[in-house]
């Protein structure tokens, strides 16, 4: 008897100590960090460019393209700046990042040659 009681014990407090555990570890914060929307400006940069090389992007819309790319890096910045991306703040680059390559493909294939 005296061992079950000291097993029981045991076990409780076992099972209270992680509990204490579980309940001080910090709840994961969104950070600051951005890489997914980092790597997705990289690859449209180089869609733009490879429209300029291969002649289907023109001066004009070259530059709204590019001004494009500046502004949702600012917005990255912007997100970065205190310190915390937010999940909203991601959801909001994401969608303009969408725009902008949505507004890449049109540019690329929309038949008009740089010449």
């Amino acid at each position: 008897m005296k061992t079950l009681s000291t097993m029981l014990f045991s076990l409780t407090l076992s099972l209270a100590l992680t509990l204490m555990a579980v309940a001080q570890t910090p709840a994961p914060t969104p950070g600051k960090r951005t890489p997914r929307a980092t790597q997705r400006q990289e690859n449209q940069q180089r869609r733009i460019a490879e429209g300029v090389a291969s002649g289907e992007l023109k001066k004009g819309e070259v530059r709204k393209l590019e001004k494009e790319q500046k502004e949702i890096q600012q917005m990255k910045r912007d997100a970065r700046a205190d310190g915390t991306v937010t999940g909203a703040e991601r959801k909001e680059i994401q969608k303009e990042q969408n725009q902008s390559s949505r507004k890449i493909y049109k540019a690329k294939h929309n038949n008009k040659n740089r010449n």
